[in-house]
């Protein structure tokens, strides 16, 4: 299957750390690209001591999520023999990603320019915090850091609540998914003209664009501040009874319905100054919503789920992980694998979110040890 995949045979020289080109690179490699892992001999990647240590394998469980099944060579970026090492790798790879701050690179004598020179046909991506350019570019570009720029915050949560950030590094994984698009374009650019490329992204770039929906109304509409509903708020921009409710085992999500047709069909006579009024619907919404949520509260989420779903209502329950696990609607998906390094560590992680010509592509390997693979691309690639 490997040697199938749409980028097999491609070699990618992954200069990053952390979260954002990592994952970058981790979708090339699902993609069957060979990724080759530039670590500091040192240590390596920092993230391989970034929180939830693994006792077994002594990096941590993120680290293995986003690295697996990579290459690792150590280099020391101030060692010249290294260095000419390097340069001769970058000679016969495909792309380079790199995610230090602006400037770092330059200093290393491997920026685009040079790059280019050593290998005009490489496709080059750079991910930043916030550009090349501005007030900011020397500001950490770290995910919480970035949302807080970015306005991002201001959507989440109820309206009293203040700026709540996204339980998750949203920014380094938008910026590392839009970075892999670009790096495909630009792949398939030079499969027609015989040149590489430049692909530059950002975590702000990337938070941006995710709210290119909403942003689009601000600057459309007034330029008018989102305004979060101040109950069980969803989505600053959606009327009730858009929002997730409490029911008396669980809790149950709905998505943009009619308020006339869920008052018939929960009987809530108390929603009747709202039903033909769509506008009170935003208007009204904390209300409307404060009503809903307390019939939701009465029985249980199957009970309501088997009055609505019938109905072609948008809900659903809202599950946690090990619900989400154990669902036959995840199961059928085939997302998870179990990786192993060859030393007795194995990380049980997920698959590729995509299917190549019906199949999702699965690798076994483990993210590799520091250097691991040293001696042999060295050999392979004559780098001495």
């Amino acid at each position: 299957m490997e040697k199938e995949l749409p980028l097999a045979g491609l070699v990618v020289v992954d200069m990053c750390q952390f979260l954002s080109g990592p994952y970058c690179t981790l979708r090339l490699m699902d993609l069957g690209a060979r990724v080759i892992k530039i670590e500091r001999p040192d240590g390596g990647d920092l993230s391989r001591r970034l929180y939830l240590s693994d006792s077994e394998s002594g990096d941590s469980t993120i680290f293995h999520a986003i690295n697996r099944s990579k290459e690792s060579l150590a280099i020391d970026l101030k060692n010249e023999r290294d260095m000419a090492a390097l340069r001769k790798l970058i000679a016969k790879a495909d792309v380079l990603v790199q995610n230090f701050r602006p400037g770092v690179i330059e200093r290393l004598g491997l920026d685009y320019e040079a790059a280019k020179a050593i290998n005009p046909r490489l496709v080059y991506c750079s991910i930043s915090g916030y550009g090349e350019e501005g007030p900011w570019v020397a500001r950490p570009g770290q995910d919480l850091l970035a949302q807080s720029r970015s306005g991002v915050m201001w959507l989440n949560g109820d309206e009293g609540q203040g700026p709540v950030p996204f339980g998750l590094a949203i920014g380094d994984m938008l910026a590392g998914a839009a970075a892999a698009q670009g790096i495909l374009a630009a792949l398939v650019r030079r499969g027609v003209t015989g040149k590489g490329g430049l692909v530059e992204t950002s975590l702000l770039e990337a938070l941006v664009d995710l709210q290119v929906e909403v942003l689009t109304v601000h600057m459309n509409d007034g330029n008018r501040l989102p305004h979060r509903s101040g109950f069980r708020s969803a989505h600053a921009y959606l009327s009730a009874p858009y929002g997730v409710y409490p029911a008396k085992d669980g809790y149950l999500a709905i998505a943009m319905t009619p308020i006339s047709k869920l008052a018939d069909l929960l009987g809530m006579d108390e929603l009747s100054p709202y039903r033909d009024d769509p506008k009170s619907w935003f208007t009204a919404r904390d209300a409307i919503k404060t009503l809903f949520s307390a019939r939701i509260a009465t029985g249980t989420v199957d009970e309501w789920l088997a009055i609505l779903e019938p109905a072609d209502i948008w809900c659903a329950k809202v599950l946690n992980w090990h619900e989400l696990l154990q669902s036959e609607g995840f199961s059928v998906l085939d997302m998870l694998q179990t990786v192993d390094r060859g030393d007795g560590v194995s990380v049980r992680t997920t698959r590729s979110p995509l299917r190549v010509d019906g199949i999702r592509p699965k690798f076994g390997r483990a993210a590799p040890h520091v250097g691991e693979h040293n001696a042999a691309i060295w050999e392979e690639f004559d780098l001495g």
